[in-house]
């Protein structure tokens, strides 16, 4: 994990509608980048259900929301529109971000090993730094987990 202080790694990235987008693009006070193994897949779901489901409380705390995985940006555009997403979805297909932001290696499932994306979140300023980290997230509340947080380093 990156530890909160650290220069956030620049990138820019297919979004589910084939545009590009880079963190820092527009004027957000902060921006959650959240890594998530697979598109629709029932704890991805999750958690991005949670970000739509909260996205007026971040809209009004000034925070942008970009979700992260491996998948094309076909599955991206499916899983954005079955579940009415309201942010931007990022494909990272060799896993290079994710590799950046110590969010990507090796992984095993069902007795197979393989390369994937860890479930991982960073908050960034609008400077570029990491001002909170959450390693391994579970999926369930990490949205309202994030508004407190940030909240509260706006206290």
């Amino acid at each position: 994990m990156l530890d909160p202080g650290t220069e956030a790694p620049t990138f820019t990235l297919e979004n589910q509608h084939g545009e590009s987008v880079s963190l820092g693009d527009g004027d957000a006070a902060y921006t959650v980048v959240y890594f998530y193994p697979r598109a629709d897949t029932p704890g991805c779901t999750t958690e991005a259900c949670g970000f739509r489901d909260e996205w007026d409380a971040f809209e009004a705390a000034d925070v942008a929301v970009l979700g992260i995985s491996d998948d094309p940006v076909e599955d991206l555009a499916d899983f954005a529109a079955k579940h009415d997403l309201p942010f931007h979805l990022l494909s990272d297909p060799d896993g290079e971000v994710a590799s950046a932001y110590d969010s990507y290696g090796e992984k095993e499932m069902f007795g197979d090993v393989f390369d994937g994306v860890f479930r991982n979140t960073y908050v960034v300023d609008a400077e570029g730094t990491i001002v909170l980290a959450y390693e391994g997230v579970s999926p369930e509340e990490h949205a309202a987990r994030i508004l407190e947080d940030v909240a509260a380093i706006e206290d």
